[in-house]
C-alpha cells in the first residue's frame, strides 16, 4: 500500500532511512537474525513523516484540529503575543506515533510569526507551556474580522520546528503550514469575543484538518 510522505521530512528520511535500508539489505543477505532490528526503525520513519491526505469539514464559524494527538487542556488564558486578549486556549499533545503534519484551523492571512528559543521539557510537563521552545503564528480569517492564534511547541524529543509560512502567506482550512518532529504539543487560541463553543473536551482523540475543535459564533474581536 502506497504511503504519502511529508516534504517536511525529506531531510531525516534521506540522513537515516537510506543508512537503515541499506542495513536491511545487508541484513537480508548476511544477518538475517538481525532484520527485525533495521525493519523496525524504517517503519518507524515511513510511520512518523507519513501526511495522509485530510478533506476538511464545512461550516460557518468553525476551528478545526491543527495536529493529530489528544486534547490535553481547554482553559482560558490572556494571550499576550498576538492576540493581546482573554482567550479559550486548547492544547494537543502529539506522541511519535500520531502524524505530525500541522495543518491550519481556519482560512485566514498570517499576519504575525514569533519564534522563540527556550527548553526542551516533555510536552506533558506543565512548564513547557512557558519554557519550551516555540513558534506563535497569527492569523486574521478571510471573510471575518476573527484573529486566532496557533502555538507550535517543541517536546523533550522533538528538538525542530518546521513553520513553512511567512507573514502575507494565505492558507486555506486544513492546509499543511509545518510540523514538528518526533513528539510535541499543538495550541489554539480563540478570543472569548467572538463567542467560541468547544466541542471536544480533555482526553478526546484529534485528528488535524478534520475534528472540528469549536465553532465560533460572532465574527469579530
Amino acid at each position: 500500500m502506497f504511503v504519502s510522505l511529508t516534504r517536511y521530512g525529506l531531510r531525516e528520511l534521506i540522513i537515516f532511512g537510506v543508512p537503515v535500508a541499506i542495513g536491511l539489505g545487508f541484513s537480508i543477505v548476511f544477518f538475517p537474525w538481525i532484520i527485525p532490528i533495521p525493519a523496525f526503525l524504517l517503519m518507524f520513519l515511513f510511520n512518523f513523516f507519513r501526511d495522509p491526505e485530510r478533506n476538511p469539514p464545512h461550516g460557518e464559524g468553525l476551528i478545526i484540529a491543527p495536529a493529530d494527538g489528544t486534547v490535553t487542556h481547554i482553559v482560558p488564558v490572556f494571550e499576550d503575543s498576538y492576540l493581546k486578549c482573554n482567550t479559550t486556549k486548547i492544547s494537543i499533545f502529539m506522541s511519535v506515533l500520531n502524524v505530525h503534519v500541522n495543518r491550519m484551523p481556519a482560512k485566514g492571512c498570517v499576519e504575525f510569526i514569533r519564534h522563540t528559543t527556550g527548553k526542551f521539557l516533555d510536552a506533558r510537563d506543565e512548564e513547557c507551556f512557558s519554557s519550551n521552545e516555540n513558534n506563535i503564528i497569527g492569523l486574521s480569517l478571510i471573510g471575518s474580522d476573527a484573529k486566532i492564534a496557533v502555538k507550535q511547541i517543541a517536546g523533550k524529543i522533538a528538538k525542530r520546528i518546521v513553520c513553512a509560512c511567512t507573514a502575507g502567506d494565505r492558507f486555506e482550512q486544513g492546509q499543511r503550514f509545518g510540523m514538528i518532529k518526533f513528539g510535541s504539543r499543538v495550541e489554539v487560541f480563540v478570543p472569548n469575543s467572538v463567542g467560541f463553543e468547544v466541542v471536544v473536551k480533555a482526553g478526546d482523540k484529534v485528528t488535524a484538518g478534520k475534528t472540528v475543535l469549536g465553532r465560533m459564533h460572532k465574527s469579530g474581536q
